[in-house]
C-alpha cells in the first residue's frame, strides 16, 4: 500500500473518532432536550428524575458492552448467569 494511502486513511479515521465524542456539556444539553421532548418542565423534581434516569441507563448500557461482550476477558471461564 503506498504510504499517500495509509497516511489519508489515518487522518480520516482520526477526523471520524473527533466527529463521534461528545462533550458532557454537549451531552446534558442532548438528554435535557429528550426529557423536555417528552414534556417536563425545567426546575422540577420529575426532569431532574429523567435526567437521572437517562445516565443511568447510559451506565448499564457501557457496563453491559463492556462485561458482556469481553470475550477477551472472561474466554471460557465466564461466569454462568441463571435467568
Amino acid at each position: 500500500m503506498p504510504i499517500r494511502t495509509i497516511l489519508s486513511l489515518a487522518v480520516l479515521g482520526a477526523i471520524l473518532a473527533g466527529c463521534a465524542t461528545m462533550t458532557p456539556e454537549e451531552r446534558r444539553a442532548n438528554d435535557e432536550k429528550t426529557c423536555l421532548s417528552y414534556g417536563f418542565r425545567r426546575n422540577t423534581d420529575a426532569l431532574s428524575t429523567c435526567l437521572q434516569r437517562l445516565d443511568l441507563d447510559r451506565r448499564a448500557e457501557a457496563r453491559a458492552t463492556r462485561y458482556g461482550n469481553d470475550t477477551m476477558m472472561w474466554g471460557w471461564n465466564r461466569p454462568v448467569i441463571i435467568r
